[in-house]
């Protein structure tokens, strides 16, 4: 079948992916191809977005990627943000909660997100939010946190669960 932005060879390899197992291909990879395929039967960008549940963003994104000849790029582009805080920013993060900031010539004797958010850009020049920090240090399980007399401490959540309690009573003490 001829479609109206795409060769018989970039359509046939589309859809050939695209019927492949779906533990295969991760469901944002398989909307871009479904997304290609819908704009050359010729969809409309609402019409796509409506079926696949996507945003006009991605939708036309990929529809352009179809009518300028690039569909076989649609695994070169990676998913999501470009991320800017790389393993070796993350590992010098946790060296940094677990050194004394006096030891390395700062004026304060506790780590925040801020401080370290500004010691990662005065290191590497990369802008991180303090609130960003938190949370990688959050993932790895790290806490910046000291007690009382300067040692780390693990926060701990305690959960409480009442179980087998025993039904509503209160008609036999009446």
């Amino acid at each position: 079948m001829a479609g109206k932005y795409l060769t018989a060879f970039q359509r046939k390899l589309l859809q050939k992916k695209l019927d492949a197992p779906t533990e295969n291909l991760p469901e944002r990879l398989r909307k871009r191809i479904q997304i290609m395929l819908y704009a050359d039967d010729g969809k409309s960008q609402a019409e796509i977005c409506q079926l696949l549940k996507c945003s006009a963003a991605t939708a036309r994104t990929w529809i352009l990627k179809a009518q300028s000849g690039t569909a076989h790029q649609w695994q070169e582009h990676p998913i999501g943000r470009p991320k800017i805080v790389e393993e070796q920013h993350i590992e010098r993060l946790i060296e940094l909660v677990n050194t004394d900031p006096r030891e390395l010539g700062e004026k304060f004797d506790e780590w925040t997100g801020y401080s370290l958010s500004r010691r990662l850009e005065k290191e590497f020049g990369i802008t991180v939010t303090k609130h960003h920090i938190n949370r990688l240090l959050k993932q790895k399980a790290v806490s910046n946190e000291r007690d009382s007399e300067g040692k780390d401490t693990q926060k701990c959540k305690a959960r409480i669960s009442i179980s087998n309690l025993p039904s509503d009573r209160s008609s036999e003490l009446s």
